[in-house]
């Protein structure tokens, strides 16, 4: 029996799931697939609360990274259409910050909006990686 001939014996007798390499499948399409949702840190400081009745869910977000922050040096600021509307909250930027600073590619968009007095509660924003 020839080596081909034993590995797709093998791999047939292991229902498909050994050897993939020997396949002719195409390699897998790189896909967005959802790293975290956040609230918007600092919502009440810059435009949230003016550019409020333009939001709506689906819209997309600008991730920035502001490593000069004096705050927080791993900060992401959150823009929309170019304004401020927060930032990523520091308890979840690590990650965040890590793969912007690598140059990986990273989306937005509000996935959540709540009128609530508490502002932590009013925009989530759902942070995609295309992997």
């Amino acid at each position: 029996m020839s080596r081909r001939a034993f590995l797709q014996s093998l791999t047939a007798l292991l229902g498909g799931f050994a050897l993939p390499a020997l396949t002719q499948a195409k390699p897998a399409a790189r896909q967005w697939r959802t790293l975290q949702i956040s609230p918007v840190a600092g919502f009440q400081y810059h435009q949230g609360e003016t550019l409020w009745p333009q939001l709506a869910a689906g819209q997309s977000v600008t991730l920035i990274r502001e490593p000069g922050n004096r705050f927080d040096q791993r900060a992401v600021r959150i823009d929309w259409q170019g304004e401020k509307l927060g930032y990523i909250p520091a308890i979840d930027n690590a990650a965040i910050s890590q793969l912007l600073d690598r140059g990986e590619k990273l989306s937005a968009l509000i996935v959540g909006l709540k009128k609530s007095h508490n502002p932590w509660e009013r925009i989530e924003v759902e942070v995609r990686w295309k992997v």
